[in-house]
């Protein structure tokens, strides 16, 4: 790091240390010969000016934080591109952080990234009420969730997770599958419980209208749809595979035709499960997942899989933030919800074919 400082460079191109800062900050109220002269001793000094502490004197970074539930889910990649993209485009940088969908890791990170006096922060929270997310916005940082709708005191960019959980419900139900299991995460995550609820409704739809449907989500024997849900440690390939083993495991009579995960790397993990143990995707077991990242399309067995709009999601919520930095008294928190579309590949329909 270089050691020269703001008076060097002044002394060397025989100016004000008030012209250099100008020069640095607002060069179009300097000559052009000046705006030369300063710029030729900074580099030939080799001089880097400390953006931390011009920052720290000024109250904000141009730094965002980002902080998402796993890092290792291409999901959330492809958010943090959509909105690293729309901020290079405003001169700022995020700063990705990982909670491991872990509370303590969670508040930990917020601490650090206030303490940083970042611009603002981006946030798939594991608790949406967190009252340490109203703190932050009450002391000057703004936040917005991510994947997951606020109430009103933060903007938010989402999307509608019960519709997607339904229209998967209403696609394999409409593909003859009459006992299907749901494959979650941790209960405590908002987005796994929503995407249970609408397969839950898709199912209690059938039962209402199909004869004989008078069969509880998760209940015995009868007529009608059969809805069974495990939820699983962790939205992992490896919780995935677990879940697979465990269905595979199962007497065939009492072994369900269909599975609709929670996400892609579950979907992933139960796929792979099906083929170590001979069961053909779909004709013994049909899936569908959660999220379409790349992975799904490019699996063995091409993955259906309810679509979210990944990078979209990054580029509004950046964009909000913005807003809200650029004007923070005429601002108006929003709630932005995106609608779900399901990708319906060869793991779920006998009819379609590998591209």
């Amino acid at each position: 790091m270089s050691t020269t400082n703001i008076k060097e460079v002044a002394q060397r191109a025989r100016v004000s240390v008030g012209t250099v800062s100008n020069v640095l900050n607002r060069p179009e109220i300097v000559s052009p010969a000046t705006r030369k002269r300063v710029f030729d001793a900074i580099r030939e000094l080799g001089f880097v000016r400390n953006e931390v502490a011009r920052h720290l004197r000024v109250g904000r970074s141009r730094t965002v934080g980002l902080i998402v539930l796993d890092v290792a889910n291409p999901f959330f990649a492809d958010v943090a591109q959509g909105a690293d993209a729309l901020a290079d485009e405003h001169d700022t940088m995020v700063v990705l952080c990982n909670s491991a969908a872990d509370p303590a890791r969670e508040l930990r990170h917020l601490d650090q990234l206030e303490q940083q006096r970042v611009m603002g922060i981006l946030i798939t929270p594991v608790d949406a009420s967190s009252p340490r997310l109203a703190e932050l916005a009450a002391r000057g940082t703004p936040v917005v969730l991510v994947d997951s709708a606020a109430t009103g005191l933060q903007c938010s960019v989402a999307v509608d997770d019960r519709l997607g959980g339904h229209i998967a419900g209403v696609h394999l139900i409409e593909r003859g599958h009459r006992k299907i299991l749901f494959v979650g995460g941790p209960r405590s995550i908002k987005q796994v419980g929503d995407r249970h609820l609408g397969i839950m409704s898709a199912v209690s739809e059938a039962r209402d209208t199909e004869p004989g449907g008078g069969v509880e989500p998760g209940g015995g024997p009868g007529g009608g749809v059969e809805l069974v849900a495990w939820f699983m440690p962790a939205l992992s390939v490896t919780h995935g595979r677990i879940a697979g083993e465990r269905v595979a495991a199962l007497p065939v009579e009492e072994r369900p035709t269909a599975a609709f995960c929670a996400n892609d790397l579950l979907a992933l993990g139960f796929l792979q499960a099906m083929a170590a143990h001979g069961l053909r995707v779909p004709h013994d077991m049909a899936i569908v997942g959660y999220d379409d990242i790349d992975f799904a399309a490019a699996a063995t067995v091409p993955l259906s899989s309810v679509g979210q709009p990944r990078e979209l999601l990054g580029r509004t919520a950046i964009d909000l933030l913005l807003e809200e930095v650029a004007e923070p008294e005429l601002h108006r928190h929003r709630q932005v919800i995106f609608q779900p579309d399901l990708v319906v590949r060869q793991s779920s329909d006998l009819h379609r074919s590998p591209p």
